[in-house]
């Protein structure tokens, strides 16, 4: 098995969202504590007393802002006035929002103007809802009066900004404020220490602060914890896991420390609480409860992050444990992996007893290492049991990495046995077979040794006979069964080893058999009859000629591949192995594919058989075609992203798989994921596999995609074929053949299913869906012709453009050319060329090119050749004539209204037509695009109706454009033509049926019947005629009416005004406008000439006004 990503733990969302929940209630008790302006901001002005709030209280809670005496305090800058207002103001409005606010403001020793000031800072710059302005005026009797002067001429605009109530004395004070919530100075019985309230703020903003950064750093981690990407190496593990308790431990030092701080705290408010009143200690008691509720919460927020990281460690323990387990899992699987390869090259030959014996001793010691590993495996599935138990997350993974070392000892252990009994039951064979080897051995120095003087007597001749029946005897069991019974009996280890040491014993055992029997003969009979004595000379003992034993006769040949037989005589049976009674078994390899075999059928049946025959080979081959593609995208491709093999795949061959393999992937995922599907859809109805094709058609056109980059993947074939990198996995797949072989199997299918489609029409004639076989052999003929062309496209050099913006490629092909130009200087030098050009023709749905084959015949150069660009002619201005005198092969393509003629010779008539047909719809089609864009413009409505003559007229050259060809026999339509037509063109000569242009390019006047101009045409050439043109030159006019013509737009001639300009219309932009006849001429060109040629005729000039809009 390959290596398997650990399972990761489940993230602990709930415990990380209660971490969130506290820290957002945590958040809000913050905010009543802290302020946006820091006591650090203002502490300068607080400390001088410049305002304060002293705890007291008024009417409806308002609080009191207490503006003591201040020699300096018209010094202070508005900026810092409005802060320490500001910050006076949002501690109450923070515990108690939309709180009301009384200024008391103390002048007894200062004057109007200082009150004045006084007042117009506040209104200016507090902050708050000041509900109320109460001023001690000065005391002495001159500010006084001032006072009471100033404040009364001011009063209004004082009034309109704020409640100003001005007091004689602290007595009036009274009045408003109870003297319980009024300071000493002020006559009150309110215990204020400014020293302690600073103190006391800075200590508590402090507090807030530390417990802020605790939460964020709190929120902060735990975000950390929650969105971890766990690394699957352990020592990354450990290191998070160390990191990870390190930064806890130091948060809850931290937490600790400002809890400390914060029960510091509130003890302090408790003891100023408990010692004042708590009637008139309100902010104290008020800040003692916001402190007790901010330790409450950050205990809760540090009891919900402990939980949190108490799972989260947990989790991240469990996981390194998985990491290691699965480390384990993948170095023991690997050992077992290499026992098992190393258990298969144990082979079981049996060429001989010791070569089997010392085969054995290699099975034990691999047996001994195998329990050593076995025994790691139980203490790893033992592991993984407890952990298991434990309640650990990844248990099911680790259950089934369990059952999997269990199974893989399970088959180890029972090869190694299998192997064990068979190597045991091979030992025992050779061991007996050597028994028998040693007994023939035996019976033969036995023969040897006796003593021939001694058989001249009865006794002596009875002696020998005994000691020969004894020693048969002695015979072993094996060789009393015969060959026949131990081939049954070691059916399972037979090999042809085993069989030639059989052959060998029993054809020795047959010559030792014989010589027996023939001195058995020779003493019974001397046993029998008395003999006188005779002294003979003992002969030499020699062995008597082997005979041949049966299994080596020639129908026995071990060496051929083709035929094997083997004579079996029946069981129980010890009759010669030649006995009427054998059984003969003859197993005949047939190495002919099934498409080879033979068939002899007749009728339906035979015909419906022979098609599922074919059916069947295509299913079967698209089976193993999609298992070859699987093998090589798993074998070699996904290798290139093994990291044990990265070190073998040099380095610029890293990242080109994509240009090594092309599309291969996105080929293997259409035949096995569709088409082959398909296929077997229709095993039992082999006539509807054409659907199938046609269906799949355009999925088809991947190939083409590949075979265009088959010429760069086989360059890097040829460059890296000896890597290491694809030995290796060849070796692996165990391929007898390199990749490049298999690489080439998607284009020799593609061949392929054109021939099982042949096959399978061959046995469909009469069937119902017959053409559905036709259109999918068509379309793989097609499909075929398409790659074909594309493989050429891809060798043109020399094109600056896009040559996917020329669209599909129809046809490709060599042919001889000669070009002429109707003037400048390139004429003279094309009429002096009479050799054709050798040029190879691409024809593009919107263009002609003109390419040079070139060939490299240097040694090691590609062989693909390769196509110079030499010129290309745009569809839009093309147009043809299909036959030229004197060569059938010949034909025409001219440009620009015939400013450029290229006459084209095929290799042969056929090649010729094909070529005409495609260009003939071609230009057909952009005909009937032309009409449609036309049919929608707004001038369409203002054409005039064709009279019947010229509709006839025009119906006849449509007919001959679409129905010309090389047969040399016209069309119904065509011999029906007037004479007035045939005249118009007569000047095209010998091409009655050849296509001139598509009407809507030059010949929108119906000058179909184009010709050469000759030289006494040239006076009225550049006349102007009313009627529609091609425009070849761009032009623009910079006036009022602004018409633009742009080259290829159709315009219309209107008519022509006296000051020597022309009334045009353009119908392609729906513009119209004037235009002078000098920059007309120059505009449509050569139209002029191709119109004012076919309007000569006077007779004409009433079919070219019928005809113009």
């Amino acid at each position: 098995m390959g290596s398997v990503s650990p399972q990761e733990p489940q993230k602990d969302m709930e415990g990380y969202y209660n971490l969130l929940q506290a820290s957002s209630e945590l958040e809000s008790t913050l905010q009543q504590v802290t302020v946006p302006v820091s006591m650090q901001e203002v502490a300068g002005y607080i400390e001088k007393q410049v305002a304060y709030i002293s705890g007291g209280r008024g009417e409806d809670s308002s609080v009191i802002i207490t503006l003591p005496e201040c020699s300096a305090f018209s010094d202070i800058p508005e900026e810092a006035l409005a802060k320490v207002l500001s910050y006076l103001t949002l501690i109450p409005r923070a515990r108690q929002p939309g709180v009301k606010f009384i200024i008391i403001v103390d002048r007894r020793l200062d004057t109007w103007t200082s009150i004045k000031t006084a007042l117009a800072r506040i209104a200016a710059s507090f902050p708050g809802n000041l509900h109320l302005v109460l001023v001690l005026r000065p005391t002495s009797f001159f500010q006084r009066t001032v006072t009471d002067l100033g404040f009364r001429f001011s009063q209004e605009d004082f009034m309109l900004n704020m409640p100003v109530v001005m007091l004689s004395s602290v007595t009036d004070l009274l009045c408003y404020i109870d003297e319980k919530q009024l300071t000493s100075e002020f006559g009150g019985t309110l215990d204020y220490c400014h020293s302690d309230w600073i103190v006391l703020r800075t200590a508590i903003e402090s507090f807030a602060v530390m417990v802020k950064d605790i939460a964020q750093m709190l929120q902060a981690f735990g975000t950390e914890l929650a969105e971890m990407q766990l690394s699957e190496e352990c020592n990354a593990t450990e290191l998070l896991l160390l990191s990870h308790t390190e930064k806890y431990r130091r948060l809850k030092d931290a937490i600790r420390s400002v809890m400390r701080d914060g029960r510091q705290l509130l003890s302090n408010l408790e003891t100023s609480r408990k010692e004042g009143h708590s009637d008139t200690h309100w902010d104290m008691t008020q800040d003692w409860d916001t402190m007790q509720r901010l330790l409450a919460q950050l205990t809760d927020m540090e009891i919900a992050f402990d939980g949190f990281f108490d799972k989260h460690h947990l989790k991240l323990q469990q996981y390194l444990q998985l990491l290691r387990y699965e480390h384990s899992f993948q170095e023991l699987e690997c050992s077992l992996e290499k026992l098992r390869a190393q258990e298969r090259k144990i082979r079981v030959t049996g060429e001989s007893l010791a070569q089997t014996e010392q085969t054995i001793k290699e099975l034990n010691s691999l047996e001994k290492r195998a329990q050593e590993e076995m025994s790691l495996a139980q203490v790893l599935i033992l592991h993984g049991h407890q952990l298991a138990t434990g309640h650990h997350y990844a248990m099911a993974l680790i259950i089934q990495r369990c059952n999997e070392l269990r199974h893989q000892c399970d088959i180890l252990t029972s090869t190694l046995t299998t192997k064990r009994n068979i190597l045991k039951q091979v030992q025992t064979l050779l061991r007996r077979l050597e028994e028998a080897q040693c007994w023939c051995d035996d019976g033969a120095y036995l023969l040897a040794n006796q003593q021939v003087d001694k058989f001249q007597s009865k006794e002596g001749a009875q002696t020998a006979l005994r000691d020969i029946e004894k020693f048969q005897e002695g015979a072993p069991p094996l060789l009393s069964g015969g060959a026949d019974v131990l081939f049954l009996e070691y059916e399972s280890v037979l090999n042809p080893y085993l069989q030639d040491h059989i052959g060998k014993a029993f054809e020795k055992h047959n010559s030792v058999r014989a010589l027996i029997q023939s001195r058995q003969n020779c003493l019974r009979k001397l046993a029998d009859k008395h003999v006188r004595p005779v002294q003979l000379v003992v002969p030499r003992p020699e062995n008597p000629p082997r005979s041949k034993s049966p299994l080596f006769s020639p129908k026995h040949d071990f060496n051929s591949s083709l035929k094997f037989t083997f004579d079996l005589p029946l069981p129980g049976k010890r009759a010669s192995r030649k006995s009427p009674n054998s059984r003969k078994i003859e197993v005949i390899h047939d190495y002919q594919t099934p498409s080879c075999l033979p068939y002899s059928v007749d009728g339906e049946d035979g015909t419906d058989h022979l098609k599922r025959h074919v059916m069947n080979e295509l299913i079967e081959t698209e089976r193993i075609y999609v298992e070859e593609l699987l093998a090589v995208l798993l074998g070699y491709r996904a290798e290139m992203d093994n990291p044990s093999l990265a070190s073998l795949i040099p380095t610029s061959l890293c990242n080109k798989r994509d240009v090594l393999f092309g599309n291969l992937p996105e080929i293997f995922n259409f035949h096995s994921s569709v088409f082959l599907q398909d296929l077997e859809s229709c095993q039992d109805t082999p006539e509807a596999v054409g659907a199938c094709f046609l269906n799949r058609k355009e999925n088809f056109h991947l190939y083409e995609c590949y075979c265009q980059n088959k010429p760069r993947s086989e360059s890097l074939w040829r460059q890296f074929s000896d890597c290491l990198f694809f030995q290796e996995c060849q070796k692996k797949l165990e391929h007898k053949l390199a990749l490049d072989s298999y690489l080439l199997k998607p284009v020799q299918r593609l061949t392929k299913y054109q021939l099982l489609l042949k096959e399978l029409l061959k046995y469909s004639s009469g069937c119902e869906r017959i053409s559905e076989l036709q259109g999918a052999l068509a379309a793989m003929l097609d499909l075929l012709k398409s790659v074909n062309d594309s493989m050429h496209q891809i060798a043109i050099t020399g094109y600056e453009g896009d040559l996917g913006d020329l669209g599909r490629v129809l046809m490709q092909g060599s042919f001889n050319v000669w070009i002429s130009h109707k003037k400048g200087p390139t004429r003279v030098k094309e009429l002096a060329r009479f050799k054709p050009m050798q040029r190879h023709l691409f024809l593009h749905e919107r263009a002609l090119l003109f390419c040079k084959r070139r060939e490299d015949h240097r040694e090691n150069a590609e062989k693909t050749p390769s196509y110079s660009f030499k010129h290309c002619l745009k569809m839009s201005a093309v147009g043809i004539t299909e036959k030229i005198k004197g060569d059938v092969k010949k034909f025409e393509i001219w440009y620009s209204g015939r400013e450029e003629v290229y006459v084209i010779q095929a290799p042969t008539v056929e090649v010729k037509i094909a070529w005409l047909n495609e260009i003939r719809k071609i230009l057909t089609n952009q005909q009937k695009l032309l009409k449609e864009e036309l049919c929608h413009s707004a001038v369409f409505s203002e054409q005039m109706q064709l009279s019947p003559t010229l509709s006839v007229s025009k119906q006849q050259r449509a007919s001959v454009s679409s129905e010309g060809t090389e047969s040399g026999h016209s069309s119904p339509d065509t011999l029906s033509c007037s004479t007035q037509h045939q005249q118009n063109r007569c000047s095209w000569p010998g091409a009655p049926y050849s296509v001139d242009i598509c009407e809507g390019l030059e010949d929108w006047n119906g000058a179909n019947g184009l010709s050469y101009l000759s030289d006494n045409e040239g006076d009225d050439a550049n006349h102007l005629f009313p009627g529609r043109y091609r425009a070849f030159a761009d032009w623009q006019k910079n006036s009022s009416d602004n018409l633009i013509i742009k080259c290829g737009d159709v315009i219309q001639l209107q008519h022509e005004e006296h000051y020597g300009q022309w009334q045009v219309k353009n119908l392609s932009r729906r513009q119209e406008g004037r235009i002078p006849t000098t920059n007309l001429q120059g505009i449509l060109g050569d139209s002029i000439k191709i119109h004012s040629t076919w309007l000569g005729d006077p007779g004409n000039r009433k079919a070219r006004k019928l005809s113009s809009p």
